[in-house]
């Protein structure tokens, strides 16, 4: 039976350090051996600092690659952000600070080789330092997200997707958030990190996984060989069914979800994390889907007092969707394909998820007068 350690913690050196060097030697670190190339693919979405618990916390990105180091081994901390200079976040976020004074190269994915990861999808680009690693430590945040509930270590591996062709992936599974669920367990399973640890000493709950979330501390460090029996850990922990969760859900329709696994160390009981709303992408009859589509459906909103027009969200948007430079922010929602690649990168947390109370009522409707097949 796979298991999953949990321990209690605080981003303090001397309290943690420990902490992921035993988690290490649990999941089997012995095995790095010197001269070995080890990756280490923390979640460095955008430039933030670590008060806001949007990326891996630069305590945990130092003790792991300590004990790389430890091991005789050579680290390299990398990532594919969805905004600004891979340097400018190493600084903001204090990994820069953080890794002082150690032999560690940082630097983001920017080469790709093409992995074939079973059907429907066939060969992808993977980065080639996940293709060619000795060994992943797998160093994921836990915070929610407006697309997929939550971001945990599954959902991490996306990082490993070389820039541009992370929203364009977003464009090619379109409104169907299953088979976005399941190009990344077909992701997770290709890479099959050896070892993961998932940061929850201070999670995001709310509008995340950016800067629309809210910092919750929750003080624990969860880790396994199995990063889909971590996220049931964590579903178990804050009380949710773990089919809830796209990825599991998609997992356990692929026959692969391992058996309920061991937890080693106390799991707390966490009630209440705020966790995004999830609303169907499809519903109601065919002829009206279209329609319901583009006006009633949980969408992208932009708080115009706090908008600067930066530019981050048209970028990024794989639909296009965003009009450049237009003010006020203008969603084109026949386009818009609700993947929330804008409310991941907006600097400000302007843009945030809603349903209209129309969209609600429609909704609520089309699932009472057609519930063969309405709803899904």
């Amino acid at each position: 039976m796979t298991a999953v350690m949990v321990r209690h913690s605080t981003y303090e050196h001397e309290t943690l350090r420990p902490i992921v060097f035993e988690m290490m030697e649990a999941m089997g670190g012995k095995d790095i051996r010197g001269q070995g190339r080890v990756l280490i693919k923390p979640n460095l979405l955008v430039p933030a600092t670590p008060d806001q618990a949007i990326l891996t916390h630069p305590a945990i990105v130092r003790s792991a690659a300590e004990y790389v180091l430890d091991r005789g081994a050579r680290p390299l901390i990398a990532d594919s952000p969805a905004m600004g200079s891979f340097e400018t976040l190493l600084r903001k976020s204090g990994i820069r600070e953080a890794l002082r004074g150690l032999d560690v190269e940082c630097r983001p994915f920017e080469h790709s080789v093409m992995v074939d990861i079973g059907s429907p999808f066939g060969a992808i680009a993977i980065a080639e330092e996940a293709v060619q690693a000795d060994a992943i430590i797998n160093l994921a945040k836990l915070k929610t997200h407006s697309q997929m509930l939550l971001t945990l270590t599954v959902k991490n591996l996306f990082g490993c997707i070389v820039g541009y062709r992370k929203p364009e992936w977003h464009l090619r599974t379109g409104v169907d958030r299953q088979m976005f669920a399941r190009l990344l367990v077909q992701i997770a399973r290709t890479v099959k990190p050896a070892f993961n640890i998932l940061d929850g000493i201070m999670a995001l709950e709310g509008q995340g996984p950016g800067r629309g979330g809210s910092p919750k501390r929750l003080g624990v460090l969860l880790a396994g060989n199995d990063p889909f029996a971590v996220d049931w850990t964590v579903c178990r922990m804050i009380g949710l069914d773990a089919d809830q969760l796209p990825i599991l859900k998609a997992a356990r329709e692929m026959e692969g979800l391992s058996p309920h696994p061991e937890i080693d160390g106390p799991l707390p009981e966490v009630r209440g994390l705020r966790l995004p709303r999830m609303t169907s992408l499809v519903y109601g009859p065919k002829f009206l889907q279209g329609l319901i589509r583009r006006q009633l459906l949980q969408r992208p909103l932009c708080d115009e007092q706090l908008c600067q027009m930066c530019g981050e969200c048209w970028t990024i948007c794989p639909a296009k969707a965003i009009a450049p430079g237009e003010k006020p922010l203008h969603f084109d929602y026949d386009r818009c394909i609700r993947c929330y690649c804008c409310l991941e990168v907006c600097p400000l947390g302007a843009i945030r998820s809603s349903e209209s109370l129309t969209g609600r009522v429609v909704r609520q409707a089309a699932a009472f007068l057609f519930p063969a097949g309405g709803v899904r």
